[in-house]
């Protein structure tokens, strides 16, 4: 597993009962996990600090508790030069997975290390509020965001700006990413890096349906034509309760790794909980890359 230590607005300060107890810079809440299946709390003084709390509901969904008056409704965190902005969000999300940190990290190193070549173009699908298309355009890529999602990509926008990088090259595309892909391969469209987060389950922009057991391999396989010549990297993350890191490192395989030669890691990541030997599971990824990243 690859532990997080890269972050100093965010923490994990206990877990126990189904539920996180989190810093985000001066706000702290407590969220759902379904991996924390264990009841004891390490320090539970602490959750009375909760300046708000996610609840789930027995009938599905779940509403958000706000117990402290004066908590902002919007706030920012910042990873090393970069800010992303917050708000709590339905079915307990923030906006921003402060774990893929680990791979923003990966991200700018290939970029800058490509630098003095060529400029490297990414193309990032799925791309949420846009923690990844940041990362690459601080490191001087040019990037295309790919989201079915309006409201996602405006916000991603906001993350742009509140970094000082809306002056650089990123193309923001409200689309269904299959339908996406498939035109960008017949405009002849080539990219380096390409990254990708998929949802387990989703609707594209006029309501086409995602399922990452059926469609993931098919959009992995058309991805390949869209691989520049000399690609750097491609990056599957995953968050689908019940897939394998060795399933997506398999996908990789039989697609990029048959066209291109280069290597295929493939990990866990977590984060520690504060002041504690205890880990928090946060995910998966595979990634095939040109050259070999050595943490």
């Amino acid at each position: 597993m690859r532990i997080i230590n890269n972050l100093d607005d965010y923490e994990i300060l206990d877990m126990a009962n189904g539920q996180k107890l989190e810093r985000w810079n001066e706000v702290i809440l407590s969220r759902p996990d379904p991996q924390i299946i264990w009841g004891v709390k390490s320090r539970p003084s602490l959750w009375d600090s909760a300046d708000a709390m996610y609840k789930r509901s027995h009938t599905g969904g779940g509403e958000w508790y706000i117990y402290n008056k004066d908590m902002p409704t919007s706030w920012c965190v910042s990873w090393e030069d970069l800010t992303f902005n917050l708000k709590l969000m339905g079915f307990k999300h923030t906006g921003l997975f402060p774990e893929q940190s680990y791979n923003w990290n990966i991200i700018r190193k290939k970029i800058i290390a490509e630098g003095d070549i060529r400029e490297v173009k990414v193309l990032n699908l799925f791309a949420y509020t846009g923690g990844a298309s940041v990362a690459a355009l601080s490191a001087g890529a040019s990037v295309v965001h790919v989201d079915s999602s309006r409201g996602i990509v405006d916000w991603a926008k906001e993350n742009v700006r509140s970094s000082n990088l809306d002056d650089r090259p990123i193309r923001y595309i409200v689309d269904d990413v299959v339908k996406f892909v498939e035109r960008e391969i017949r405009r002849g469209n080539k990219y380096d890096i390409i990254i990708m987060d998929p949802p387990s389950f989703g609707r594209g922009s006029n309501k086409e349906i995602w399922n990452i057991e059926t469609d993931l391999f098919n959009l992995v396989k058309l991805c390949t034509e869209l691989l520049s010549d000399d690609p750097i990297m491609f990056l599957i993350n995953s968050y689908t309760t019940g897939l394998s890191m060795n399933v997506l490192s398999n996908i990789l395989k039989l697609t990029v790794s048959k066209k291109y030669d280069g290597f295929i890691d493939c990990d866990e990541v977590g984060i520690k909980m504060k002041d504690s030997n205890l880990v928090l599971p946060c995910g998966i990824f595979a990634r095939w890359e040109r050259d070999k990243y050595e943490d």
